[in-house]
């Protein structure tokens, strides 16, 4: 997959087409809650897989760590370390810029699959957009 910190007005209407269907369309968020205020700040991530969009992110520095967030594969590309991959371009990011904590959300069904990345999670279970969550963070190496 070639992964690319969108630099233009396509690669983040590509970004945006993956988390809608993502999370809109299959996983029935409400775009009002998907698609934010942290949006305009945001460094935004996509993915592609033969010049199509196949998977995004979002990354935002808050508080003094590096905060994962929006991360999605579309269905049909799952399965390939694709979100592993993005991950860890992020993760990369948040050490260029000096910064050695990563957190995230985690929906919980996907909470097995961050431990496997280095996360420990930190909180009890929380809904957001009437999916379960928790709160995980990871010590980056810098």
């Amino acid at each position: 997959m070639d992964i690319r910190r969108v630099s233009n007005q396509q690669q983040k209407d590509d970004a945006f087409q993956v988390r809608r269907v993502v999370f809109i369309e299959e996983q029935n968020v409400p775009e009002e809650l998907e698609i934010d205020e942290d949006d305009q700040t945001a460094v935004h991530l996509v993915g592609y897989e033969e010049n199509h969009p196949v998977a995004a992110a979002r990354l935002r520095f808050v508080d003094g760590y590096g905060k994962l967030e929006r991360i999605c594969v579309m269905k049909e590309y799952r399965g390939h370390s694709f979100g592993k991959q993005i991950i860890s371009f992020m993760e990369q990011i948040i050490k260029d810029h000096d910064r050695d904590t990563a957190k995230l959300n985690a929906q919980t069904h996907a909470e097995n699959f961050y431990q496997s990345l280095g996360y420990v999670t930190v909180s009890d279970e929380f809904m957001d957009a009437g999916i379960p969550h928790v709160t995980m963070i990871k010590k980056l190496k810098t």
